[in-house]
């Protein structure tokens, strides 16, 4: 491998993807260099345009108009650009015209997750370590060869960044990291992983990966075991033990080497060009792409497999059929026991209607697929029939499915992307799925009972009703007189589990650990089983009973995956208690106010949040059967989960309007400063929540807490934002903790006029919910409005609620 010149590489600001490079003085880099990552310090220019510059000719390939290059690449469609890789690629040399800059193509990065801003710099040091820092100082990868005498950098013909050592021995190559890609002469080792981007503009790595197993090439999808869904069944004739150690991408083929000397290769078709490279894309597809009248083309798909059988072409429980994704339905059956992720983009797979509980294995029941198939076939259970299978996998709660496929029984830990398939004679392929029986089936299927003892025992029947429902009326009645005021919750239907308060206290540890506190109670950490639960009990049973019956009869009917789950309750005598699904990162204002020494969260968490927010009011107010306004959206009410996705909580003061009623005339609740003018007549609908969730919006970017104890002056985050907008100084309210937001400022500010939108003192001009939903998705644009459309605070209800204080739950609910 012949020594090449290394080459860096800029974005300027006018076109999609710009190059700019630096020769260095050689054809190689000493200790002591440092390059920077901005236009003065990468200057050179080649037809007015920035572009490559050209190897010596003594180096550069006859038949291509290719060279290979290292240095900082942009990968963000921002102008100017602030996202940058330290990356190795390959660029036309002849690409003058600005239209073609963007057929850079990386190779291989140093940095994938971790992008890094202008004047980012990149030093070789004098003990010898390769070292990338961003702008402000901070380490973000390095080769970590310090005090291994590098003496030298180059980059070789065929694209291996290289560090030599002064006798010219390797001490780092990019070829032993490599990142989804294979360069001619390349080679995958045992242990290497080529992992998948997680799509073509981000660079991060998703659950896909391929790698050198026993037999040839192995592609799998990350889970717990790892589920392969491609092999290439090489070296058939190799003796047990003599495993391949490394496989090279070879101009036209893949050649396996292996202990023995033995090898084997996969051949491809090919055309006479030598410029080629493989990766393993987002979709799971291994592809050969080969240079060709002046454009990277696909050459050749190395899974010659269908489409379909793809582990997430589909995502997590999707069924493709010829390229259409669906949820899964019963056969002959109405019953939907999956709902798409998003209505409108198929492919993101599905999500069961009801999550399953190990702690009800007695409504878990499986869902018949016929002429379904699944990728992967190697968990293997061995001597099972078809009904053995069955049953195996509903007494093991990690079993979320089996597929008994031509009289093999295979089991499922995580199911991603099914395939529907056409039958075969005499054999078949059936997936099971396992899913939890809803509140509303258990009883529809109890009430089918009762219809058939009506019709069976007939008039007996209707007697012996008549007397449990007098009954069950006296001994309500005598509750109601008794002078703690228990009552009885089995009236309602479809109420959740019921739990007694001596499961609940062992449950809690003895209601031992607190996790914080809400306006009707405390809430603790419990657990159930294997799973963790958080219990509110309410303090005061006359002041929480309205309350309390309004969260148990909403909650319990309702379920949305940005909504908190209400898993039960319990009601004995003056005891009231609700037991909700734990919520591992707590509540939203821990994570905005950094009250709790918590990192800054980036622009892309804060914005799925105000997603999932808006998810969750979008159906409470146009997707249930009645309209429900919150009536209290604060960052407290907000939960977050290990991933940072966002629920929606305590809906202990929502207020139930019927669809043909446009007001509804209640009295002042919620929490000062998220109350909407038209608190002061009284007379409300469902946009006193898009007020809240615009207020919600400007803390979430800002870092900025309403907080009465301050001057008001200082704390009306509503009066500051008018200030700002009136003189254009939106990008001063952007939260200063994260370097993150201040880089997508842009972005943040077209967040802040959708916030404005929301807060209109005139409520008809507020945006539905669906309608936020449109504008975070890029469907529709953003109303503009003056800064005189926005309140004053002392318009605002909440100053005339005195300076009480919101109040505070910063644990899980």
């Amino acid at each position: 491998m012949g020594p090449a010149v290394l080459y860096f590489l800029v974005l300027a600001a006018a076109a999609p993807l710009h190059l700019a490079a630096q020769t260095l003085a050689d054809s190689m880099a000493k200790p002591s260099t440092v390059w920077i990552n901005n236009d003065i310090f990468l200057r050179d220019r080649i037809n007015g345009l920035r572009t490559i510059i050209t190897r010596p000719e003594t180096q550069a390939r006859h038949d291509s108009d290719l060279n290979v290059a290292a240095g900082f690449i942009c990968v963000s469609h921002q102008s100017p650009c602030n996202d940058f890789l330290f990356a190795v690629f390959i660029v036309s040399i002849n690409r003058i015209d600005a239209k073609d800059r963007q057929d850079a193509q990386v190779v291989w990065s140093a940095n994938r997750a971790r992008p890094v801003r202008e004047n980012a710099t990149l030093e070789l040091t004098s003990d010898g370590n390769l070292v990338l820092r961003n702008d402000d100082g901070s380490p973000v990868w390095s080769s970590g060869t310090s005090g291994r005498s590098a003496a030298s950098m180059v980059m070789t013909d065929i694209g291996n960044l290289v560090l030599f050592d002064q006798r010219n021995a390797i001490v780092w190559q990019s070829f032993d990291h490599p990142t989804d890609t294979l360069l001619l002469g390349q080679s995958l080792l045992k242990g290497m992983k080529l992992k998948a981007s997680t799509s073509a503009t981000n660079t991060t790595e998703n659950q896909l990966y391929i790698t050198l197993a026993a037999y040839g090439l192995c592609a799998y999808v990350e889970s717990t075991p790892p589920q392969p869904y491609y092999c290439s069944s090489l070296v058939p004739s190799v003796k047990k033990g003599n495993d391949p150690t490394n496989v090279t991408f070879m101009d036209g083929s893949l050649i396996f080497f292996v202990q023995s000397d033995y090898h084997d290769q996969i051949f491809w078709p090919t055309t006479t060009s030598t410029q080629q490279y493989m990766t393993l894309d987002s979709d799971g597809h291994m592809r050969v792409y080969e240079w060709s009248d002046r454009k990277w083309r696909v050459n050749y798909d190395l899974m010659q497999i269908d489409d379909c059988a793809y582990p997430k072409v589909c995502a997590d429980y999707g069924i493709c059929s010829q390229g259409q994704c669906t949820c899964p339905l019963q056969n002959y059956s109405t019953l939907d026991y999956f709902k798409p992720v998003d209505e409108r983009k198929a492919n993101l797979g599905c999500t069961p209607t009801t999550q399953i509980s190990c702690q009800e294995i007695q409504h878990h029941r499986l869902l018949t697929l016929n002429d379904v198939s699944y990728f992967d076939n190697s968990h293997e259970v061995m001597n099972l029939d078809e009904d053995d299978c069955k049953q195996a996998c509903l007494k093991n709660c990690s079993c979320k499915a089996v597929m008994f496929s031509y009289n093999r029984c295979t089991w499922m830990v995580n199911v991603f992307s099914l395939q529907a398939i056409q039958p075969v004679a005499n054999l078949s392929s059936s997936v099971y799925l396992k899913v939890q029986l809803s509140p509303s089936i258990t009883a529809s299927t109890s009430n089918k009972t009762k219809l058939m003892l009506v019709a069976t025992f007939g008039a007996i029947a209707t007697l012996v009703l008549l007397v449990i429902v007098v009954t069950l009326y006296l001994r309500r009645r005598m509750k109601y007189e008794d002078k703690d005021e228990e009552f009885d919750l089995d009236q309602f239907p479809g109420m959740p589990a019921r739990f007694s308060l001596e499961k609940l206290a062992e449950c809690t540890e003895g209601f031992d650990k607190k996790l914080g506190e809400g306006g009707f109670g405390s809430v603790f950490e419990g657990k159930l089983g294997e799973d963790r639960i958080a219990v509110k009990r309410l303090e005061g049973a006359r002041q929480g009973k309205k309350e309390f019956l309004a969260e148990v009869e909403t909650i319990g009917s309702i379920e949305h995956i940005n909504l908190v789950k209400l898993i039960g309750f319990c009601a004995e005598k003056s005891e009231r208690l609700l037991v909700y699904e734990y919520m591992s990162s707590g509540s939203l204002d821990r994570w905005i106010y950094y009250r709790h020494n918590n990192n800054a969260l980036d622009w892309r968490t804060r914005f799925r949040i105000i997603l999932d927010i808006a998810k969750g009011l979008c159906y409470l107010h146009e997707e249930c059967r009645r309209k429900i306004a919150h009536l209290d959206i604060k960052p407290q009410n907000i939960l977050l989960d290990e991933n940072f996705n966002a629920k929606v909580g305590d809906f202990g003061l929502c207020k139930l309007i019927n669809r043909d009623q446009s007001k509804v005339v209640t009295m002042m609740r919620g929490t000062p400063g998220y109350l909407a003018p038209e608190w002061l007549t009284s007379r409300i609908t469902e946009k006193v929540d898009v007020y809240s969730f615009g207020v919600v919006v400007m803390e979430i970017l800002s870092g900025k807490n309403i907080d009465h104890s301050q001057a008001e002056e200082e704390v009306q985050l509503i009066n500051i934002l008018r200030e700002k907008e009136q003189n254009n100084r939106l990008i001063d309210l952007i939260d200063k903790h994260s370097d993150d937001m201040v880089s997508h400022h842009e972005e943040v500010i077209q967040m802040m006029k959708l916030a404005i939108w929301c807060l209109q003192n005139d409520s008809r001009r507020r945006p539905s919910m669906s309608t936020v939903i449109k504008v975070l998705d890029g469907a529709v644009t953003i109303e503009t409005f003056d800064a005189n459309s926005i309140m004053f605070v002392q318009d605002n209800p909440s100053t005339y609620s005195g300076p009480s204080q919101a109040s505070i739950l910063s644990g899980p609910r």
